[in-house]
């Protein structure tokens, strides 16, 4: 597990590291292309018709100047990349005094290549405070333009990497919550199928306890064949309840039936694994076990709205109040594994009729494997 999460953090650096690496060759070299063209139309054009004006001079100061800027921004943005991680007022501070400092350097470029081409003096001829200044202001801007560039590029991509890193360690708690409510349904229901068994054996029913110890094997083999698995089916789902009523009827013989109203529209929904087994448990604790007579759980499913409605229905109308009041680990875990998978997007109501028995009433999102509505 820790590999993985090793891996996946790798990954999405990896990813962030060549979406990063696009957008600042596409935006450096489009950026300085456009910087090329803006001083051509601004400054060189408009002297072409002057007699001294020498075009492939201007062109060659142009290109070299343009060349510059482009080097040395990309020097400030290898240096933005070392510091990014420090604290943020100390990063700020050392990227903005290199991008003083580089747009001083680029001043000076472009100063001493003027005078040596366009003028044929040395570089550092004749120089004076008032244009040096002049010419310092455009390129200490320019410096301090891409550096901010720089910073929001930066850390527009930390915040989409830490998003998404937060997104996958939700994921995988998730997954790690539903695991555990699943691993704690099994001993739930393997302790009350054991009692049985170890019932039957004190009452010489040796044909029965071996009977019920078959389809216990078999339910277990095929919930593990479906452990790794977050959803399943409706129709699987079923296969697997039919398998848990087949030993509870060994419990209980007459005392249980089972009525299954379900129309073909469904059986292809996803719902979440084991999710049906547990709701007939509490039905099978409370409405059947205390009662002599036993008694009628029925199970319904629909397609309302785009919404799967299940149903969970037992007619224990012998009950007193507060033997149905609890419901217990079966009814708790179902809540926490919805509230788990779907969010807020799901509802549980439980319709308490001592009279008449009790109804359980789940609606999810109907989805299937291959499309959701």
């Amino acid at each position: 597990m820790a590999v993985n999460k090793k891996l996946d953090t790798l990954e999405l650096g990896e990813q962030a590291f060549s979406t990063q690496s696009h957008q600042f060759w596409t935006l450096q070299i489009a950026g300085w292309l456009g910087y090329a063209i803006i001083v051509f139309l601004a400054i060189v054009r408009p002297q072409i018709h002057q007699e001294t004006f020498n075009l492939s001079g201007q062109l060659l100061n142009l290109v070299i100047e343009t060349l510059s800027g482009f080097i040395l921004s990309y020097l400030q943005w290898l240096l933005i990349q070392k510091i990014v991680h420090l604290p943020f007022n100390r990063t700020l501070f050392y990227s903005f005094l290199s991008a003083a400092t580089l747009g001083v350097i680029f001043n000076i470029i472009k100063l001493s290549a003027y005078k040596i081409i366009i003028y044929q003096q040395r570089w550092n001829e004749t120089w004076d405070m008032l244009e040096f200044g002049g010419w310092l202001l455009f390129s200490l801007s320019t410096m301090f333009v891409w550096t901010s560039i720089f910073f929001v590029m930066l850390y527009n991509t930390k915040l989409q990497k830490e998003h998404e890193m937060l997104l996958r360690a939700q994921t995988a708690t998730k997954e790690a919550q539903l695991q555990m409510l699943r691993y704690q349904l099994n001993p739930h229901f393997m302790f009350n199928t054991m009692n049985a068994i170890s019932t039957l054996i004190y009452k010489n029913e040796n044909e029965k306890a071996n009977e019920m110890l078959d389809k216990l094997c078999g339910f277990f083999r095929y919930s593990l064949d479906k452990n790794d698995k977050s959803k399943t089916t409706l129709r699987k789902e079923l296969e697997l309840l039919e398998l848990y009523l087949s030993i509870e009827k060994v419990r209980f013989g007459n005392r249980l039936t089972i009525n299954i109203n379900i129309c073909d529209e469904v059986m292809n929904g996803q719902v979440p694994c084991m999710f049906l087994q547990p709701l007939v448990e509490n039905s099978i604790k409370y409405a059947i076990e205390l009662r002599k007579k036993g008694g009628i759980i029925s199970i319904e499913a629909a397609n309302v709205n785009n919404k799967l409605l299940l149903k969970v229905i037992d007619n224990g109308q012998d009950l007193n109040e507060n033997v149905r009041s609890g419901f217990g680990i079966g009814m708790s875990n179902t809540k926490a594994r919805l509230d788990a998978m779907f969010n807020s997007d799901y509802s549980v109501t439980i319709d308490e009729n001592f009279n008449h028995g009790t109804t359980v009433s789940i609606t999810i999102p109907f989805e299937t494997k291959n499309h959701s509505r």
